[in-house]
Order: structure tokens, then sequence, then C-alpha cells
């Protein structure tokens, strides 16, 4: 699998995750659990490692912090949890539920969900960085008329990651915050690369453009990541899924040749 540095250290990480809304929010469903396991040994088995969660998601830290020990998994995966609360000692409270939850003493990435009392939370974090509690911080937010909030904190503050919504049918973020993290020196993952489900179902069904054999895409979900982390800026995207056999199908979006600029208008324009 490609990947992409994240520019604060150059830590390569590769371009294909796992987000784990509603996906891993199964609590103690016994099959469930089991088919989450496989997904994640796709997941590693194609050469990812990002797991992006937050208390947000119901039971998902739980399950995930549950398979991840029991695949023996937490030294080889790249685990991003998030802050979503008001008031420090709420914040404190919460990323230390997170980290019980998910059986690691350490962050690779804390990111303030939705950019909620993102002042507090970042002097947190900074403390936090210091002390080598998480290893990374980020802000994130998932729709587009947060785009504003989140250039500003990316122009006022360092973090080292932002998480946003990106897609060929949602490409704002394109015209300033994909340009602003790569000028600032920010890592980008990707939510909602499918649209939140939305832009796939709306896909199915239809042919695939002949364009998607250039780029060895034999399938929409392929496409539509392939347009994702072919931007510079874009250094991992991280699509949920709960079946092991769309997390492989997944992952291979992450080889392979990347579309060119020209080709990715033509996947845009594809896409209608």
């Amino acid at each position: 699998m490609h990947t992409r540095p994240i520019p604060s250290t150059g830590e390569p990480l590769p371009v294909i995750g796992l987000g784990t809304w509603r996906g891993f929010d199964v609590a103690t469903d016994t099959a469930a659990r089991a088919r989450l396991t496989e997904v994640l040994r796709a997941l590693f088995e194609a050469g990812g490692r990002v797991v992006d969660s937050s208390p947000m998601y119901g039971s998902s830290e739980a399950v995930a912090g549950d398979l991840l020990a029991a695949l023996d998994a937490h030294d080889r995966t790249f685990v991003a949890t998030k802050v979503w609360t008001e008031g420090r000692q709420a914040g404190i409270t919460q990323m230390d539920a997170s980290m019980r939850l998910l059986r690691d003493e350490r962050i690779e990435l804390m990111q303030i969900h939705n950019l909620v009392d993102w002042r507090t939370h970042l002097d947190t974090l900074r403390a936090w960085k210091r002390e080598r509690r998480i290893q990374y911080l980020g802000v994130t937010h998932y729709r587009d008329d947060a785009h504003e909030q989140l250039e500003a904190v990316l122009r006022a503050e360092v973090i080292d990651a932002v998480q946003l919504n990106y897609s060929a049918e949602a490409r704002a973020a394109e015209q300033r915050l994909l340009p602003l993290a790569a000028d600032r020196g920010v890592a980008v993952l990707v939510n909602l690369p499918f649209g939140g489900g939305g832009l796939l179902r709306r896909l199915q069904g239809r042919p695939l453009p002949a364009l998607a054999a250039d780029v060895g895409c034999s399938s929409w979900a392929q496409l539509l990541l392939k347009f994702v982390v072919s931007h510079p800026a874009v250094t991992c995207a991280i699509p949920g899924t709960s079946r092991p056999e769309h997390m492989r199908e997944n992952a291979a979006a992450g080889t392979g040749v990347l579309p060119d600029a020209a080709l990715r208008a033509r996947i845009a324009a594809a896409i209608g």
C-alpha cells in the first residue's frame, strides 16, 4: 500500500485506513465482533494500520480496543480517537476513558471532535504530547459549513493533523483547506470519502467508466477512494466498513497507479 508522510515528523502512514463509526458500535454481539476481527485482519494484511474512533461512536472504542488486544495488534496500529465534550476536566476524563476502552496507554492521534471547545482541549493536548501520552494532536469536522472555522484554526495554531470531509462529489476542501494543510505541514485524514455512503448508493448499478481500468479499479468504491488519496495533500482516507470483503476492496485502492490531475477531473465528471 502507498504511504504518505505525516509532515510534522515524516512518519509514513498507509493511505487507506478504517473508520469505526456505526460499523464497530456492536456492543457484545459475538457474531458481529467475529466479523470485525476479520475486518481488522484484512486491514493489516493489506498493509494498513490506521483505525479511527471517537467516544461519540457508541461502543466503538471498546469494541476496537477489545479486538486489537485479542489480535495483539496495538503495536502495529495507528490509533486515532477524539475528545468530544466541553470543559478541561471533562475532556481529560473523557480521554482517560478512551484510553481505557481502547486498551492503550498512548494514543497515536488525539483529535478535537467537530471543534467542540477546541481552545480548551488544545492546551490539554499540547501538555499530553509533551508528556508523550499522545503522539500527535489534531482537529476534525465533517461538514462544508465548518471549513471556514477549520481554516482559521489551521492558520492560527500549530497542529499535526486535520480530519475533514472530502469526496469526488463534495470537493469544497480543494479550494482552501487542502492547499492550506499542505502549506502549513498538516496531515489530512479524510472522512466521508463515499459521501457518507450516499454517493456509493447513487452509483450502485451504474457501469464503471472505462477510465477505471487505467488505474486498476474494479469497483466504484475503489475509484472514489483513488480519487481522494491521489490528492497530494491527503495523507489517509478512513472509510468505515463492517465487512471484511469491503475492507479488502477498499485497501486495494491504496495500491497501484494513482490518478493524475487530469484523470482526477475525469473521475469527478464521470460521477455526474
